[in-house]
């Protein structure tokens, strides 16, 4: 009898033990768990090139860009929120030149989704984002005169709709039929000359002002989003944004276009390299040159209309994730 009770012990303990790690000990996950996820990149870029009695010739110069990037995750069943706050502030120093910005984006961004099962990958969707700038822009070498200010412009969506995405992480197609834009021009300078698409300041046959120039203007339009990002390579990764908008109301069709695409070298855990491409154009944006009168030597701005916009970055610096 005790023989038997032995054998059998042995024989089970053989058993459990040769049963996989899921099933030997292991807590099951629950996925009734409400999850938080955080993820914070502060980095700093910086380039300086310096010369010495250098036979070709050149500039000393030195530039610097900071950012900082929080994402902020809750998922709950069949339900995601994402939160995002992006930040970048670039200068540049050139030898007998004034420091001149680079880069200057403040923006905030909060998107809901709701799947009815975790079988389909389309998600009944709400979104909000808000984006301005933190210093005065100007168009170089004239420091005279601002072209842009804090809050001038700045730029909220709000609207709701549907979103595709397999991996919503990774890839994301976003429509709203219905999305509100608000553009806000809170400068009087500015608001007044009618610039970002506001309506311009009237005045009389005096020079007079009647009505001041609009503050804040909306449109109630289309928006149609995708995100995508992956691995190309090993340390190598891609992210691409786009972005079409156009207004029911003010020339329907007429679509303002945003697209980024960055690529991210990672040299190790703290050093990176970016190289990346922001194409826009907004027909609310209307490009101004500055002509100098040979008669009077007055100056004044002829304008020629929205022009496609174009930023080139390539940039090597710190990265540290917290």
């Amino acid at each position: 009898m005790h023989k038997s009770v032995f054998v059998i012990f042995i024989l089970l303990v053989q058993f459990v033990s040769a049963q996989p790690d899921s099933l030997y000990f292991k807590p099951a996950t629950n996925p009734n768990i409400p999850v938080w996820t955080n993820t914070n990149t502060a980095g700093l870029d910086i380039n300086e090139v310096a010369f010495v009695n250098w036979n070709s010739g050149g500039s000393n110069s030195i530039s610097a860009l900071i950012g900082l990037k929080s994402m902020l995750r809750y998922q709950y069943r069949n339900f995601i929120w994402d939160s995002n706050l992006l930040a970048r502030y670039g200068l540049n120093k050139q030898e007998e030149q004034e420091f001149r910005k680079t880069d200057d984006l403040l923006e905030i961004s909060s998107s809901l989704g709701f799947r009815k099962n975790k079988l389909t990958n389309w998600y009944y969707s709400a979104r909000f984002s808000f984006k301005t700038q933190f210093a005065n822009g100007y168009s170089y070498p004239n420091t005279s005169n601002e072209i842009s200010k804090f809050m001038a412009p700045g730029y909220l969506f709000l609207g709701g709709g549907a979103e595709y995405g397999k991996n919503i992480d990774k890839f994301s197609l976003y429509f709203s039929p219905l999305t509100l834009k608000t553009t806000f021009v809170l400068d009087s300078a500015l608001s007044d000359a009618g610039s970002f698409g506001v309506r311009p300041a009237e005045y009389d046959s005096n020079g007079n002002l009647i009505r001041s120039g609009e503050r804040v203007r909306k449109e109630l339009g289309v928006l149609l989003t995708s995100a995508y990002e992956t691995t190309l390579f090993e340390n190598i990764s891609i992210h691409n944004l786009m972005s079409f908008y156009t207004d029911y109301i003010n020339d329907f069709g007429n679509v303002d276009i945003d697209w980024e695409i960055v690529l991210d070298f990672k040299v190790n855990n703290f050093v990176r390299a970016t190289l990346g491409s922001h194409l826009k154009y907004d027909n609310d944006v209307k490009i101004q040159e500055e002509i100098v009168n040979v008669e009077t030597d007055e100056t004044e701005f002829v304008p020629l209309g929205a022009r496609i916009q174009w930023k080139q970055l390539l940039g090597v610096g710190v990265v540290y994730e917290f």
